[in-house]
């Protein structure tokens, strides 16, 4: 590898201090082919992905059993409940705010067998952490193949590496989220959609929605996508028959789009009616209908949260009122950009990138962003922990468009600009932190922050969002004009 990048050629050769900058130079070279080697195989990447979940998971344990500070996630002890729930022949829903397929508590049922040996105990609690490490290590895999379609293996995996090495995810899944599990749904969809396996993308879809609604947000990208072009089939003559209205409706529904919709919906609904069968109507009010009319103002980073709060309130104080819920309506801004106007605008230009904007436009315009503080620890604690959600709890929300973001990235203005990258970087984290210091004192203070502060710090953290997601769909549409000028 030449040294160019790194130092003058003619220093070097030209005067005594070249030698101290080709010395230099040489531990930087050194370092950059140690680097490529790293990711010239997929063995280490992986291997490293591995180790660094196993120190996360066995530290877990270390912190769980001498730290008032517990490094399991409250969502886990609420998905073992529910599978102790199970194995002793009950529904999950018996398990206080369970909110999800039974699935979940049916793949974590070793965490409810207990031997009497405490070591043996331990790790069949963890098994379920371990398989959502696991799980996080698959979408990485199935991340690396997607990128590889469109570059060298080599620079896939460095790519990937941002999922794969990234200690937020990999802290995420250790404390006991269950995202992990998602990402594999999410990233095994899209590569079968690559690959224009459409019966595969059909289950795959119709199991991800059961599992965890938003993923329903993809279907109309994909299928305005699978366009006759992107499919390969030849385009069908208009009949003289048809009115153009019929015409176009007849020449959107390929057989593909149909196979799609066709093997999604009845994977669904299968899978729904199943749960149906064995658990009743709380498992239709808990998974889908409780999500309608959820009201989640604590720790809530949305800026419906002050207006959540006071419906919450007057909820408590009134048990009956005839006006339209702004908890029921909150969804329509959120479904129009993220179902409607981003899959139009951009599937057909860059699916992977369409699919990262219609996750971030998702979770920004969402009217729940909540995290979960612990509020029985002793000063100063509660501030370093509310400073750390970022990286712990928010953030189970933010893997839903992380493990897409190395899609994007190669050709993100982020990455071709540093100033925006830095830019982003840092107004990002300030948003986060100043709502965190607003959280704080209402939460751990008791002083009432609603307004202006918490208030005005949702909001900046949105419009910073928005600016960020704006970017983002602004580089599709400048690569579109690029390809087409060219």
């Amino acid at each position: 590898m030449s040294a160019a990048p790194f130092s003058k050629i003619e220093e070097m050769t030209t005067s005594p201090e070249s030698a101290g900058t080709a010395s230099s130079s040489a531990p930087r070279n050194n370092n950059a082919s140690l680097l490529g080697s790293f990711f010239h195989r997929p063995g280490p990447l992986y291997l490293s992905a591995a180790i660094l979940r196993l120190v996360f998971l066995l530290y877990g344990l270390w912190q769980d059993a001498n730290s008032p500070v517990k490094y399991t996630d409250i969502d886990y002890l609420v998905f073992t409940d529910a599978a102790r729930v199970v194995a002793r022949g009950q529904s999950p829903y018996e398990r206080e705010t369970y909110r999800y397929t039974p699935i979940l508590a049916w793949l974590l049922l070793p965490t409810a067998q207990t031997t009497g040996t405490p070591l043996l105990d331990a790790a069949l609690f963890s098994s379920g952490k371990v398989l959502f490490a696991a799980a996080d290590l698959v979408a990485g895999w199935l991340l690396e193949r997607v990128l590889a379609r469109a570059m060298d293996g080599a620079v896939a995996r460095k790519y990937a590496a941002i999922w794969l090495l990234n200690p937020m995810v990999a802290t995420i899944s250790t404390r006991g989220s269950s995202e992990g599990l998602l990402g594999v749904l999410v990233m095994a969809l899209l590569s079968a959609v690559m690959a224009r396996r459409i019966t595969l993308a059909g289950l795959l879809l119709g199991f991800g929605v059961h599992f965890k609604i938003y993923p329903f947000i993809y279907a109309p990208a994909i299928v305005w996508w699978m366009d006759r072009g992107k499919m390969g089939t030849p385009q069908q003559p208009s009949s003289k028959q048809h009115t153009p209205l019929l015409s176009k409706l007849f020449a959107f529904a390929t057989l593909a789009r149909l196979q799609l919709a066709i093997t999604s919906l009845a994977t669904f609904l299968a899978l729904n009616l199943w749960m149906y069968t064995l658990y009743g109507p709380p498992f239709l009010n808990h998974t889908y209908l409780h999500h309608v009319t959820r009201i989640d103002h604590r720790h809530n980073f949305s800026p419906y949260n002050t207006q959540l709060y006071l419906t919450s309130a007057a909820s408590s104080s009134s048990s009956s009122s005839g006006s339209l819920r702004i908890e029921s309506v909150a969804f329509l801004p959120q479904l129009l950009l993220s179902c409607v106007m981003i899959p139009l605008a951009m599937a057909k230009r860059d699916l992977p990138s369409a699919m990262l904007a219609q996750t971030f436009a998702f979770v920004t315009f969402n009217k729940v962003c909540t995290s979960q503080v612990r509020q029985n620890l002793p000063h100063p604690f509660p501030f370093l922990i509310a400073l750390s959600l970022p990286l712990s709890v928010w953030a189970n929300y933010l893997l839903w468009y992380m493990v897409l973001l190395p899609l994007y990235l190669p050709r993100s203005s982020f990455l071709a600009d540093k100033r925006t990258g830095v830019a982003a970087l840092i107004l990002w984290v300030a948003a986060q932190g100043l709502w965190l210091q607003q959280g704080y004192e209402l939460e751990f203070l008791g002083r009432s922050s609603f307004l202006p502060g918490l208030w005005l710090a949702s909001l900046g953290f949105f419009l910073v969002n928005c600016w960020i997601l704006g970017v983002i769909i602004g580089d599709v549409g400048k690569q579109s004009k690029a390809a087409a000028a060219s």
